[in-house]
């Protein structure tokens, strides 16, 4: 079985997720192989909130170039977790 740190690997800090932070709506990179459950639980224990919604985003690779050198950018997964109005996450209060 994973812990929820195998599961949620890491918040993502980026302009547009600074901007819904104000709506109670984060977002994390999770492992490729959890499902929405998983990171509901994961998140719910790891933070101690109540998560109202969960939302997943399997972002695919794409073709970069260094010269005459191909390759691509690894596939990952992003969850994007709506939480209840009252709960906040105590990790990003200071980001916002």
């Amino acid at each position: 079985m994973k812990t929820p740190q195998d599961i949620i690997i890491a918040p993502i800090a980026s302009e547009k997720s600074y901007g819904r932070m104000h709506e109670k709506i984060y977002q994390f990179n999770v492992a490729v192989d959890s499902n929405k459950d998983q990171i509901r639980g994961a998140i719910e224990k790891l933070f101690s909130v109540r998560v109202t919604k969960v939302n997943i985003i399997n972002v695919h690779p794409k073709e970069k170039r260094r010269g005459i050198h191909k390759g691509f950018t690894s596939a990952w997964k992003k969850a994007i977790v709506a939480i209840h109005p009252e709960d906040s996450i105590s990790l990003f209060e200071g980001m916002v």
